[in-house]
């Protein structure tokens, strides 16, 4: 089979992408070498939906984050997942330093940025009470807001998927080349793929196939940013999200609300050349607490950290987006440089990537398309009474798996079940939260093991954490029924 377009990778471009292009009739699949959506650059960062007043006037990254932001409130509605504008404060300690608040408001401006103001000293410390006391000065930026990674690029794969995307996991595209008759062939570890269109939305490694057709290269640089996730008993330290004024390497490591009621902090900015170097390390979480406690006061990170973090940016050496068809390569699309302000940014990057697609595909729309998509039932949300009845009619919501986050037998065989469903232990996480709790999976990773045994017929010894060779219980050490190991 030949397909019409072949995106590389299922991070949210790649699966924002795809959602637009199910839009219209082609045949379009994903690959994707982890073993889920969500599983590289787009799972690990810090949630923010920005605003838009950081990128360069003029820049695609200021461009495509200003319409993805706006885009955000009729998407999440459409996909059923929380999104919350909780506004972002960038905060100055130093006053000498408030015209840097100037330029950005100004900057903020020229990108279309609405409602921005310039906060005083005492509107500021009204607004955040935990602010350190040095804060001098802030600029106020009411739409920015704060979402789940997780819960957007999955919604949006679903989507796509349910509109007749195809999916492809465990299936590293390897390298590609477009014959003479205009088809590309992707050879992969799962064998050779053919298609008319490209889009490389490969993350850091969208370098490495930009690379091998065009001739003016680029390069992606890793940037590892560690984080902290605090309890939720600390989930109301701040309102907004906090960030200090930005230098080069970024927005600076902010602190923030999570949509789900923790805090986090982080990110830290450190330039590496390992594309898969995501462990922690000592030096960045020390550095990411000192530059935190700078402009929040008695921060309790020493205490109330539940677990430490590390993503990787895909940080191209113009740090800029580079979205568009390589000259030279006719029918291969670049989505690559994606780092922040991507999340934001996705659906617009999306709806651009795709528009750029169907520009050289000339596709029909589809009449039947479906662009709404119902997410996990959350029965937290509900009444005493509503939730009795929801348990006499599928007991299943009545066990309780993991403790720490209340989730429910329910709710994980629901994300099992439901399209691209969940296959590893992180993969429910991603999807209902279980194990991401106080205990960090300690009581409830049995539990989810079993039940993924049960519905997939995946024995114990290969149910993974993450794909790959993360598996949680690589051979019995007991005895089973009738002596058998």
């Amino acid at each position: 089979m030949t397909y019409d377009c072949i995106i590389i990778g299922a991070g949210v471009s790649g699966s924002a992408t795809a959602r637009e292009l199910s839009k219209y009739d082609l045949n379009v699949c994903v690959l994707e070498k982890g073993e889920d959506v969500c599983s590289g650059t787009s799972k690990a960062n810090s949630a923010i939906v920005h605003a838009g007043f950081d990128a360069a006037e003029g820049s695609l990254m200021a461009k495509l984050n200003v319409e993805g932001n706006e885009m955000m409130d009729e998407l999440c509605a459409d996909l059923d997942i929380p999104f919350d504008r909780n506004g972002s404060l960038v905060v100055c300690i130093h006053e000498e330093e408030k015209g840097g608040l100037q330029e950005l408001y100004d900057r903020g401006i020229a990108n279309g940025v609405k409602e921005l103001r310039l906060l005083n000293k005492e509107e500021l410390h009204e607004m955040e009470p935990n602010l350190a006391d040095e804060a001098c000065a802030a600029l106020y930026a009411p739409t920015g807001g704060i979402i789940c990674p997780f819960m957007l690029n999955i919604a949006m794969a679903e989507n796509a998927a349910v509109n007749g995307v195809d999916f492809f996991f465990n299936t590293e595209a390897e390298t590609l080349h477009r014959d003479e008759d205009g088809i590309w062939h992707i050879r992969t570890n799962n064998g050779e793929y053919k298609t008319r269109y490209v889009v490389n939305a490969a993350g850091i490694y969208s370098d490495v196939f930009h690379n091998m057709v065009a001739d003016k290269k680029i390069h992606i640089t890793p940037r590892r940013g560690d984080y902290c996730l605090l309890d939720k008993e600390m989930g109301s330290f701040v309102k907004h999200t906090i960030f200090p004024q930005p230098t080069k390497l970024g927005k600076g490591v902010l602190v923030s609300p999570t949509i789900h009621g923790n805090l986090i902090v982080g990110p830290t900015a450190i330039d590496i050349e390992d594309k898969e170097a995501t462990a922690t390390t000592a030096a960045g979480i020390n550095d990411l607490i000192a530059k935190a406690g700078m402009h929040v006061n008695n921060l309790p990170v020493a205490r109330k950290v539940i677990t430490s973090f590390a993503g990787l940016r895909a940080h191209e050496d113009a740090h800029e987006f580079v979205i568009g068809e390589v000259k030279e390569a006719p029918g291969f699309i670049d989505c690559a440089g994606i780092e922040s302000p991507g999340l934001t940014s996705s659906p617009a990057i999306g709806r651009m990537v795709a528009g750029i697609v169907c520009d050289l595909a000339k596709p029909e729309k589809k009449a039947d398309w479906n662009g709404k998509r119902k997410g996990i039932l959350n029965p937290s949300g509900m009444s005493v009474e509503e939730r009795n009845e929801l348990i006499k009619k599928d007991p299943a919501y009545g066990q309780i798996i993991c403790r720490c986050e209340s989730i429910s037998e329910g709710e994980i065989l629901d994300a099992i079940r439901r399209p691209l469903g969940a296959r590893s232990l992180d993969g429910v996480k991603r999807r209902t939260r279980a194990g991401m709790g106080r205990c960090q999976a300690g009581f409830c990773s049995p539990r989810v093991m079993e039940i993924i045994n049960r519905e997939l017929g995946i024995p114990t010894e290969k149910i993974t954490k993450s794909g790959g060779k993360s598996v949680i219980a690589p051979e019995r050490t007991k005895a089973g029924k009738g002596g058998e190991a």
